[in-house]
């Protein structure tokens, strides 16, 4: 699913506009991105939970030369979903 799939589908079940839909869905992906970057979480219960988690620097090869390369520090987006949704993809 895409996002203008997504934004059909959220329009569909709250049975409001698309329009409405795409900034009720922009406003949740610049609000999570906000709250990711200043290091906070995102937790939804029953669906699951936004963090951020820091991964260290470390040696990686190039795949082409086999030589040995230093992959920087960086933090990541991480989710894990809540035990409802787990079980709705489960059955």
């Amino acid at each position: 699913m895409n996002k203008g799939e997504l934004i059909d589908a959220i329009a569909s079940e709250a049975k409001t506009t698309k329009a409405d839909a795409g900034r009720a869905l922009e406003a949740f992906i610049t609000v999570t991105s906000k709250t990711l970057k200043k290091g906070d979480r995102v937790a939804l219960v029953g669906f699951g939970t936004f963090s951020v988690a820091k991964r260290a620097a470390r040696n990686g090869r190039n795949p082409q030369t086999g030589k040995t390369i230093k992959i920087a520090a960086k933090k990541v987006a991480k989710f894990k979903a809540g035990s409802e949704l787990a079980t709705k993809v489960n059955k």
